[in-house]
Order: structure tokens, then C-alpha cells, then sequence
């Protein structure tokens, strides 16, 4: 019988880390390249914060982040820049990185082109894009970090019509803390709302999965409380649903942790988690890879900085 360290080597599936490994060697390549200090132990990560503008391809987008923060900042509007946003592998940074150049040259076409191929309508009116949105009626999320998607696409009436989430090396999709602090057992409140502690607080999560029908199907059936794990997932599916909007997940196709495939099937979060949305909306979540994406950014020849983008991030 071999070892379980030979029977690794035959699991159909890609693993994560090897992904992970990989991305680190090209973000240290990238920015050695560019003589830019990075940290003494982690040489793909920028060495301080306030650096993290060397980490974005372009200028002019980066200029556009300063002025929409100091924007925002004049009529307290928060527009957080992540924890990690010096980080080469920061899927923040990525998602300014691919999507920025589209809103700062108002060019939104090749976006509009590659999920056209997901079968997403895109209005012909004149769309408004911006990074960072929120909005805490939504869920009632009076206090706290509120619920907020990666870039919000709206008509001329302000008025969203689809939001993004943005992955790139991710392993997961964001937990509930009130489990991860131990303060919850993980036990399904689906029976009985008054069981969770943010439904005790107000927040609208178990109200509106009921309103779209999420716990008429396995997640009213489960006896473990599925937002414990996903529960990013859910805020987020479910305040595009609210909004009547659609939700895009933007990750890389290398990326095993979101959709792999081999002889023996699919799996991935995009998978298992599009089980979970009721039929009559799972046409409302649709997952576009990083690659999809670039491959009609560059067939449009009107985006010279697409082929820094892809060195950046190894597609070349």
C-alpha cells in the first residue's frame, strides 16, 4: 500500500498553495524589477503601508483612489483601503489594478463584452462605476463594518444594476466573527430567528434569506448555520437580490479554492454555493474569471497597460 505522501501526488484536483507559491515568486519578481523596498522577510509584500501605490499599474488610477478618498472623506463616506493593500497579491489591489483602467479611461465596453457571454444584460445608457459601495439600510447594519462590495456598476439614474467581489489568492469567502469569537455554537437558527445574535441586533441576514426563498432548500434543512462559514457569500448575494441587482464574482481560474475541474467533476465554492441560491435566482450570481476578462480587454487593442497587467499577475 503507498504512502499518504505518495498518494497526494495523485489527487485529481489543483491544490491552493501551490497557486499561492506561485503568485508569490511573480509579485517579488514584479516588484524587484521596479527597485521598489519591499519587506526584509516577504519580498512580495511592499515594505510599508503608505507604499501601496507601487503596487498599482497605473498612475492615473492610482491618482483617481487619492481623489475618491478625499472625496468621500469631505461628506464622511468611507472608502477603506484594505488591511493588505501593499500586499502584491492583494485581490483589492488586483481589482483596481484590472477594473481601474476601465473607469478612469471610461471605457467600460470589453467589461460589458465578457459578461455578455454570462448572459448579463448591460444598460446602453451611460453607466456610473465606483469602488467601495455600501449601504447600510440594506441589512440594517446601523453600527459596525457595514456589508460592502469591491465596485458597484449603476445606470444614469444611479441606480445599481450589478456588483462585484473581488478574489485572487483568497482560500475562502469571510466567516461570521460572532462564531470565530466562540460566542455561537454554529447551530441552524433558520427555525427560530431569535437563536442568532445579529438577528437579536437587528440585522436583516435570516429575514431576507426567508424573503428569497434560500431556506425553503437545504439551508432551512441543515442543522449547522451555513453563514458560519459563508457568510460574506450570502451578505453579498443577498444585498444584490435586495437591490435587484446581479452579483459577479471576479477570481482567477487558477485558483482551485473557487472552481477546478477533473476527471472526477467540478468542485469549488462556485459550485457548491450556486447549489445553495434558490433556481429562480441563480441567474443573478455569476462567476468571470481574471483570464475571461483580460482575454477581451486585449482583443480590443485599445489597452496598452493589459500586458503590464498580465506580467504583473503571471498570465503571460
Amino acid at each position: 500500500m503507498s504512502s499518504s505522501r505518495a498518494r497526494a501526488q495523485s489527487w485529481p484536483y489543483p491544490r491552493q498553495r501551490r497557486f499561492e507559491h506561485y503568485m508569490r515568486q511573480i509579485a517579488a519578481n514584479w516588484f524587484a524589477e521596479r527597485g521598489v523596498c519591499t519587506h526584509a522577510r516577504y519580498p512580495y509584500i511592499l515594505a510599508q503601508y503608505d507604499d501601496w501605490a507601487h503596487n498599482i499599474i497605473l498612475p492615473k488610477v492610482a491618482e483617481y483612489i487619492q481623489t475618491e478618498r478625499a472625496e468621500r472623506k469631505s461628506h464622511n463616506q468611507g472608502f477603506p483601503l484594505h488591511r493588505y493593500i501593499h500586499h502584491g497579491l492583494s485581490s483589492q489591489a488586483m481589482v483596481f489594478n484590472l477594473i481601474g483602467p476601465l473607469i478612469v479611461y471610461n471605457d467600460l465596453e470589453p467589461l460589458a463584452t465578457a459578461l455578455a457571454q454570462h448572459n448579463v444584460a448591460w444598460p446602453h445608457n451611460d453607466i456610473i462605476a465606483c469602488f467601495e459601495y455600501e449601504d447600510r439600510s440594506v441589512f440594517n447594519e446601523d453600527t459596525g463594518q457595514p456589508t460592502s462590495l469591491d465596485v458597484v456598476f449603476a445606470d444614469q439614474h444611479s441606480a445599481p444594476f450589478l456588483f462585484m467581489e473581488a478574489k485572487f489568492v483568497e482560500k475562502e469567502f469571510g466567516g461570521c466573527s460572532v462564531f470565530a469569537q466562540g460566542d455561537c455554537d454554529g447551530r441552524n437558527p433558520a427555525s427560530d430567528f431569535s437563536t442568532c445574535y445579529l438577528h437579536h441586533l437587528g440585522r436583516r441576514y435570516w429575514e431576507l434569506l426567508e424573503k428569497h426563498g434560500f431556506l425553503s432548500g437545504p439551508l432551512g434543512q441543515n442543522t449547522t448555520c451555513i453563514l458560519a462559514t459563508y457568510y460574506q457569500f450570502f451578505r453579498e448575494m443577498l444585498f444584490a437580490l435586495e437591490l435587484d441587482s446581479t452579483l459577479v464574482l471576479l477570481a482567477d481560474a487558477r485558483n482551485p479554492t473557487f472552481y477546478c475541474d477533473s476527471p472526477k467533476g467540478e468542485r469549488g465554492l462556485v459550485p457548491f454555493l450556486l447549489s445553495l441560491i434558490p433556481a429562480t435566482v441563480q441567474n443573478r450570481f455569476v462567476f468571470l474569471t481574471i483570464q475571461q476578462l483580460v482575454t477581451v480587454i486585449r482583443q480590443t487593442r485599445r489597452h496598452k497597460w493589459i500586458a503590464e497587467f498580465e506580467r504583473k499577475y503571471g498570465l503571460d
